[in-house]
């Protein structure tokens, strides 16, 4: 599948050029949420909801569970073969890509569900506030090379063009209620927390017009994604390295890269220290003076100390490096008109094997989110039918199920591809109960090398 060279810009190539189907050469969406379905808190199992969301929610659950999903579309993808340097593979296109990530505030959960008068002297944390969420288009032009018959290499530049973005993380601070010296209780706050955002809210400023129509939203959105946004530049790097007659080892590293924001920023911020016993009377004098400025002064005060702040300072957003590592082993005959040999190095050649009967191996994924690294590990089995069918079975263990299995398709009629791939296929029998569900397809016109 021409896509694959996304995942690794330094896999062997065996096309002569590929075209993606626009819109439809690649379309994936997965959402996932660990720690908790739908299921635990809305079933019918006789349990009063509040104890649930208590017990499964609130306690169940810790500032690293997450709630996100992500989609990603290509608007094109081609790719072509250097007719004087036939080692040489290029590759071009343009995808737009989204993700939301939006970690449980533990902390600030409890603090809301029980209060503070049963947590005196517990700290709740604000380092448990983390979100980050975007929506990107990137242009990018890849180089993939057969160095020989060991080592293939790939490199690929991305241009993004950012069409919203918003995060929170890295905050600090906490809230606590002591015994207060002048009073019963003394509240505390020490407080550095900060949510970034570029293009909201020129988006919330259309939809908030009434004079607005669906067009106007549209033309911002098109504007930005075509290099009328904040811009960023990255690369990918790629290898493919051949262990033995029919053993592979893979490795590539994405998104290295960075978005500049400067345009429709927005930062709020609250930074600060304070503690506050609440309002003091001197009974009976203060009982004939209870006008609303003694609140206010409190309020004010307390902004005093804690200021919200806003402001517009551009700011750099660090790309989601993902990393991919793999190991595949073929085994059995080869596709017909295909030989064992590496006695060229020519891709334009029969001689170099891509695909045997059977393939199994085994692959790792990392990717850097806000609460850190995330990483999956997947098995797979693949078994090809003929020329034109292949199918693959995956199992893969993660934060979101330890229990997903996935099942891919490839069907080559002529120069026609299509393929088809599900994740957790067993969360399909009772959806609401299922942590985790992804789906990606694409069709491609594929050119294969000259005999």
């Amino acid at each position: 599948v021409p896509q694959a060279l996304m995942l690794n810009p330094g896999l062997r190539t065996p096309y002569q050029w590929h075209a993606g189907v626009p819109l439809l050469s690649a379309i994936s969406v997965q959402a996932g949420t660990s720690g908790i379905t739908v299921n635990d808190l809305f079933a019918n199992d006789g349990l009063d909801f509040t104890t649930k969301v208590r017990d499964r929610a609130v306690n169940g659950l810790s500032q690293n569970d997450e709630f996100g999903g992500s989609a990603q579309v290509e608007l094109f993808y081609a790719g072509f073969r250097n007719g004087n340097r036939p080692n040489d593979y290029y590759s071009f296109g343009v995808y737009g890509e989204g993700f939301i990530a939006q970690y449980w505030p533990r902390d600030l959960a409890i603090l809301a569900f029980e209060g503070n008068a049963g947590n005196i002297g517990r700290r709740f944390s604000f380092n448990h506030i983390a979100t980050q969420g975007e929506l990107v288009n990137v242009f990018h032009f890849g180089i993939n090379r057969k160095i020989n018959t060991k080592w293939t290499v790939g490199a690929r530049a991305k241009l993004y063009s950012s069409v919203f973005e918003f995060k929170s993380r890295g905050n600090d601070g906490y809230f606590v209620t002591t015994q207060g010296e002048n009073n019963l209780l003394r509240n505390s706050i020490v407080a550095d927390v900060t949510l970034r955002t570029s293009g909201i809210d020129g988006i919330l400023d259309v939809l908030d017009d009434e004079n607005s129509e669906p067009a106007d939203l549209a033309n911002l959105l098109a504007r930005r994604s075509l290099l009328g946004g904040n811009l960023g530049l990255g690369f990918d790097l790629g290898i493919t390295h051949k262990l033995g007659k029919s053993s592979f080892i893979t490795a590539s590293l994405l998104d290295v890269g960075f978005i500049y924001h400067s345009k429709d920023v927005n930062n709020y911020t609250v930074q600060g220290a304070a503690s506050n016993e609440g309002i003091q009377f001197i009974l009976p004098d203060d009982l004939n003076d209870l006008t609303g400025d003694i609140w206010q002064d409190l309020i004010d005060e307390l902004e005093a100390q804690v200021p919200f702040g806003t402001n517009s300072d551009s700011y750099v957003s660090l790309r989601p490096i993902k990393f991919y590592g793999s190991y595949r082993y073929n085994f059995g005959t080869p596709k017909e008109g295909a030989k064992d040999c590496d006695c060229d190095i020519s891709p334009l050649r029969t001689d170099t094997v891509f695909d045997y009967v059977n393939a199994l191996g085994a692959q790792v994924f990392v990717i850097n989110r806000p609460r850190g690294p995330q990483t999956a590990i997947t098995a797979f089995y693949q078994r090809r039918f003929g020329k034109a069918l292949a199918l693959k079975a995956t199992y893969t263990a993660d934060k979101f199920t330890l229990s997903n299995v996935g099942l891919g398709m490839n069907i080559q009629a002529g120069p026609i591809n299509f393929y088809v791939l599900a994740d957790n296929l067993l969360g399909y029998q009772n959806i609401p109960n299922s942590n985790y569900a992804s789906l990606q397809f694409g069709f491609n016109i594929l050119s294969w090398n000259r005999n």
